[in-house]
């Protein structure tokens, strides 16, 4: 396995913090883009203390979570809900903002 870059790092231990976790996914899930929101779940993971440590608190079965949050996963809501649970995180929904009529 490649060593992790200084980058890497530094955004591995930002993303311990379920704070720092949930704005990134906020801002990967706001890209539109279904590939860069699975980078983020998979780096949110891999600094929560893995795959396998994720996946055992999300109640999920360790060979799903990779297939689920790999480059072809499209997991479906119960296994993307359970994922958030088990990374300390919950989804919320809100209106997408508009611009007012002139």
């Amino acid at each position: 396995m490649r060593e992790m870059t200084h980058y890497e790092k530094d955004l591995s231990e930002w993303l311990k913090d379920p704070d720092n976790a949930a704005e990134y996914l906020t801002a990967s899930i706001e890209e539109g883009d279904k590939d860069t929101m699975l980078l983020a779940l998979r780096r949110i993971a891999q600094a929560q203390g893995g795959m396998a440590l994720v996946a055992e608190k999300a109640q999920v079965p360790r060979e799903s979570l990779y297939r689920a949050l790999s480059l072809r996963g499209n997991p479906a809501l119960s296994n993307l809900l359970a994922i958030l649970h088990g990374m300390g995180l919950k989804m919320t929904i809100q209106p997408e903002k508009r611009v007012a009529a002139a």
